[in-house]
């Protein structure tokens, strides 16, 4: 016990707001929620909600450009709760999976657990009962998309080894973090169809763009830890060009599923911003410059609902 207060202490003593730690001092988390659930909230992300966006947005996008019928609103809410219970077991798996990796970079060594502010059977206790709401939610949905939904599990679980064994983690993360690409327009439809396929492809090309571009913030820390990314693999200066490359892919294949959806021209209006949000991002990103970096993924929100703007009135005239 001992020796778990003091990895508590230690972390917070080592904490600097001025630092290079990811975690949030002073928020939320640390003003209404009890000491003792600080770490678990941190464990899965609440205080940085950006990647349950990025998450939720192809679910939604798939769901509009199904249907923006009433009969299917509550998806979009079910969804929402959906996505901030995966991103937060996603995130929770991953941290025990990298802890050891984790206290070997600046950014990730306040996190609770190579901190000492969470045990590990106390985390994976905490991944269980998020897994086991998450599945509350599935098991609403109609049948296919139930089994659509588990076949996302070998991703999920997947993905935090994949920065051991290739410098292309970032496209094993698109896999997993678009697969409500394809689960959004299952529980609309009760099956898959190819305008689903071509949103999922494209999205897998995004997360490529924005996670590179998250990546560049531990690329000086990457090789000490062991840990192989496309921000390693493309270095600085090969890495505008693909990004160009990767968001022009997306926005393609976006456009692509939209056109055969046969959306009207609020979907191209979105997409046409959305195109010049992305390029704004890789014109304007200083890869040398972590804050400017995380500022930049940060901003694919915006594109989140330009895109989903877009498409829901394009269903609409």
């Amino acid at each position: 016990m001992k020796r778990y207060q003091w990895g508590m202490n230690r972390a917070r003593d080592r904490h600097s707001p001025n630092g290079p730690s990811d975690i949030p001092r002073g928020g939320w988390v640390d003003r209404l929620l009890p000491s003792g659930l600080q770490p678990y909230a941190r464990l899965s992300r609440l205080d940085r909600p950006i990647g349950s966006w990025l998450l939720l947005f192809p679910c939604w996008w798939s769901i509009a450009l199904a249907s923006v019928e009433p009969a299917v609103w509550h998806l979009f809410v079910l969804f929402g709760l959906g996505a901030v219970l995966m991103r937060g077991a996603g995130c929770t798996w991953n941290d025990i999976l990298d802890r050891d990796f984790d206290a070997r970079v600046a950014r990730t060594r306040d996190r609770p657990l190579p901190a000492g502010e969470v045990t590990v059977n106390g985390a994976f206790l905490w991944f269980v009962v998020q897994l086991g709401l998450s599945a509350a939610i599935l098991l609403s949905f109609n049948h296919y998309a139930i089994w659509t939904g588990i076949a996302s599990l070998a991703l999920v679980g997947l993905y935090p080894l994949a920065k051991r064994v290739t410098f292309w983690p970032q496209f094993v993360l698109g896999l997993a973090f678009n697969w409500g690409a394809l689960l959004g327009w299952a529980a609309v439809e009760a099956g898959l169809g190819a305008p689903a396929f071509l949103l999922y492809a494209g999205g897998i090309f995004w997360t490529l763009g924005y996670d590179t571009i998250y990546a560049h913030q531990d690329r000086p820390d990457d090789p000490a830890a062991g840990v192989r990314s496309s921000a390693r693999a493309l270095g600085v200066l090969a890495s505008k060009p693909w990004l160009l490359f990767f968001y022009g892919c997306a926005v393609a294949l976006f456009g692509a599923a939209g056109a055969l959806a046969g959306l009207g021209w609020p979907f191209w209006v979105g997409l046409g911003c959305g195109l010049a949000q992305l390029v704004w991002q890789v014109v304007d990103v200083d890869l040398d410059d972590p804050p400017n970096c995380l500022a930049k993924f940060r901003s694919n929100r915006l594109f989140g609902w330009l895109l989903l703007a877009g498409t829901v009135g394009g269903q609409i005239v």
